[in-house]
Parts: C-alpha cells; structure tokens; sequence
C-alpha cells in the first residue's frame, strides 16, 4: 500500500472495533466442549515503522487471504521481532492452516513479547490444551488474572470455562471450582452449573450435581442441556416419576430430538403406560430409525401389548444384522407362540438354546413349544434342563404331566400330575380338574 505512516496507523487502528468483535464472538465457551477454536485479539494502536505491511497483513486477515498474510508478518517480523501483536497475528494464521506447531510457536513469541496481554495468553493457553501439554493450564490461569481489552467479565467467563475444561480429567476439584467462578462472573449463563454438574455426577455427588443442575435451569429454564443432565441423573438415581417429567419437557423443547424420546418412551414404560412408550419410540425412530437399541424396545413393547405381527416383524429385522443375539431369538421365539406358529417357534427357541445353553427361560418356553408340535420328549427335555437353572413351577409339573401322559407312560404322568396338585393351590382350575380326572384314568384302582 501507498499511504503515508500516519494514514496506515489511522487505517489500523480503524480496525479495533471489529477485532473486539471478532474476538468475543469467538473465543470458545470452555475447552470442554473441545471447540479448540483459537481468536484474534484487538489490533496494536501503537506507531511502529512498517505499520503500513502490518495493516495489509491484518487486511488479508480478515479476508481469509492466510497465504499473503503469513508472508507479509513473517517480513514485518524480520524488522520487529519483538512486536507482540504480529506474532499473536501470526500465531492465528497458522491456526487457522492447521499448523498447530507453529501456531503455538508464534503464540509464545507474543507472550515473551509481552507477558501480560489477556488474549495472548487466553490462545496460547487454548492452542497447547488442543495439543494435549499440560502447560496449558499456566497460560489459562494467568488469563484469569489479566484483563481483557473489553468486556471484561464475559473475557474471564472463558478463560474460566476453558480451564475447567482443560483440568476435568486431571484435576476434577479445580476443575469444578473453575466452573463455579464461570458462573459467578455470568449469573444468567446455564452452562458452567452443568459444566460443574457433570463433573459432580462422575464423583458419586448426586445431590449436588442435582443442584448445579437445578441452578442452570433456574437461570434458563429453556436449557435443554440442563434438562438432559437432569433427566440422565433422575434416571440414575431411579428417580422415574421425575425423569418423565423433565424428559417431556425436554421433548417439547427438542421435538427432532430421537434420543429425547427414546429415553421418555422407555420412563413411559416403567410407569406402565405402553401405548405412550410405542408412540414416543416411533416418534424417535423416524428421526434415528437405525438406532437398533430403539428398534428393540419397540419390538418388546409391541410383544407385551399384543401387537404381534408388528413386534414378529421388528425382532426378524434385527436378526438379520444380529443373527448370533441370543435375546432376539427368544423374543421372536415368544411372538411366534403367541400366533400359534408353534413349529416356527421351535425352531427359534432351539436357536436361542443353542446360543445360551444355560438359560432356564429359553428352555421353559421351548418345552411349550415342542409340547404344541407333539414332541413330547424335546418338551420333557427341556422342561428338565430348565429344573436345572430354575425353580419348578405348577405348570412345569403340569407340563411333563401331559407329555408323559400322550407317550402313555402313566407312571410317570401320574407322578407329575400329583406334583402339580400338591402345589397348585386352587390357582389353576382347568388344570387342577384335568390333572385330577387323568390320575381316576391312568392310576390302577384301589
């Protein structure tokens, strides 16, 4: 550019406003949210000989023009190696071409240059958390304490929040501490009470995780985070009555939200409520439909409300991709006996066996299976191979009753029908008068 020394300061220090703009509008909200986005802070407004290259420098800054802006700082550089604005611009640019070396390079020259500049050591901080070197949190501690060049308080509220972030893991008090000043310093922002709440929660400190959290909605009640975290918490806590409640307010604020409504369909069905669970699990599944946990809770649902022809359809779909889950065998197996497809529900149930051989339930189911094909020694089989893994039960007597009875082994059918009387107790009548009435039959007479 040809303008005269004193038209180029004039020209950068025009600039000031929107580099406080730019910087405030994109420092990030905490390291935690692993943003790593690193900022530009306001231009220098001090006189320096090559104001003019610096000025054309910060120009292609703003028009994204990284390539002729690293080359004109790298000269302004040769003959003001200690102006700490061109190595904090400098440090951005290769930032921003994922040159993350030579960014934090350039980011400590600005520091060295000048050690007490809040946005220099606010990048430095962020630029060595992105890379993982514990020497970050020095830069990000000493932000805390330096003033930004405007809007101070929303300045620390970062340099807060990116601390906590950065010491979550390491040091998890401190952290939370963080936070806890973050939200001191910005009394309407939910984000550091469920920063804070969080990290409350991975320490077993429920109650005062539940407080941040409260807290954070108390301030925005339209804070879906802080709903999702308190409805994770109630759901932990197996507090269900509460986590449907934040959980539909959670669905009113994120309607295409199919993980909102997958976790209330499943609090609806605990409360016993299936229909309302189907529906908010379908509702889910249109906005994630190959969410197979989902997928599943919906077949089980739609089993235990009747609608089997539905549930048959969904466990086959999740077979075709799990071929080996033993579960969903025994779910279709189950489905299919309740049709009266007894001969496909065999077959099923002999695959579920197959793949757990020490599931007693499997075993049970697959004994009335085979008992309604007639296979009257797979059902005594396995009714004896569930004796092993679970308590008898009336109808298990009952069912090697009848089995032994249609092989014609009436000793032995005898002995089963007297079993299940003996345990009945008036609770099976049907069964109680055939048992009774078979034994006058097959019993010789006294």
């Amino acid at each position: 550019m040809a303008t005269s020394r004193a038209a180029a300061a004039k020209h950068a220090c025009g600039f000031v406003v929107l580099w406080l703009a730019l910087f405030f509008a994109l420092v990030p909200a905490a390291i935690a949210q692993n943003s790593g986005k690193i900022v530009r802070h306001h231009k220098v407004q001090e006189q320096d000989p090559a104001a003019d290259q610096l000025a054309e420098a910060e120009s292609d800054i703003e028009k994204r023009d990284y390539a002729n802006a690293e080359l004109l700082l790298k000269k302004y550089l040769e003959a003001q190696s200690e102006n700490y604005a061109a190595w904090y611009d400098l440090g951005f640019v290769y930032h921003e071409l994922g040159r993350r070396e030579e960014s934090i390079a350039a980011y400590r020259k600005s520091v060295s240059a000048k050690p007490y500049v809040f946005e220099s050591n606010l990048n430095l901080g962020l630029a060595l958390a992105d890379a993982r070197k514990p020497e970050a949190e020095q830069f990000l501690r000493a932000a805390t304490k330096l003033n930004p060049s405007s809007n101070a308080a929303q300045g620390h509220v970062r340099a807060w929040m990116a601390l906590g972030g950065l010491l979550e893991s390491a040091k998890p008090e401190d952290a939370i501490a963080a936070f806890q000043q973050a939200a001191k310093l910005d009394p309407k922002n939910p984000e550091p009470h469920v920063e804070a709440g969080a990290l409350l929660e991975k320490q077993q400190k429920l109650g005062d995780a539940e407080m941040e959290y409260r807290q954070a909605l108390n301030v925005a009640p339209d804070s879906a985070d802080a709903l999702a975290a308190l409805s994770n918490l109630y759901m932990r806590e197996k507090r269900f009555g509460d986590a449907q409640a934040s959980l539909k307010r959670l669905v009113e604020l994120r309607p295409n939200d199919a993980g909102a409504h997958f976790q209330l369909g499943r609090m609806l069905a605990i409360a016993g409520n299936n229909e309302g669970a189907i529906s908010e699990i379908e509702t889910g599944l249109k906005f994630d439909p190959a969410d197979h946990r989902a997928q599943r809770d919906l077949a089980d649902l739609d089993a235990e409300s009747g609608k089997y022809d539905q549930a048959a359809q969904m466990y086959a779909t999740l077979l075709n991709s799990s071929p080996t889950d033993w579960d969903l065998h025994l779910g279709l197996g189950r489905v299919l006996l309740k049709q009266k497809k007894f001969a496909e529900a065999e077959q099923e149930l002999m695959k579920a066996a197959q793949l757990k051989p020490d599931s007693g339930e499997t075993y049970g189911e697959l004994a009335v299976a085979a008992n309604e094909n007639k296979d009257y020694p797979l059902a005594i089989k396995a009714a004896d191979l569930r004796a092993k893994y679970l308590p008898e039960n009336p109808m298990s007597y009952f069912l090697r009753a009848t089995a032994y009875d249609h092989l014609r082994d009436a000793k032995q059918a005898a002995r089963y029908y007297h079993q299940f009387l003996e345990v009945a107790g008036g609770k099976y009548p049907d069964q109680e008068w055939q048992a009774t009435h078979r034994l006058i039959a097959i019993e010789p007479k006294k």
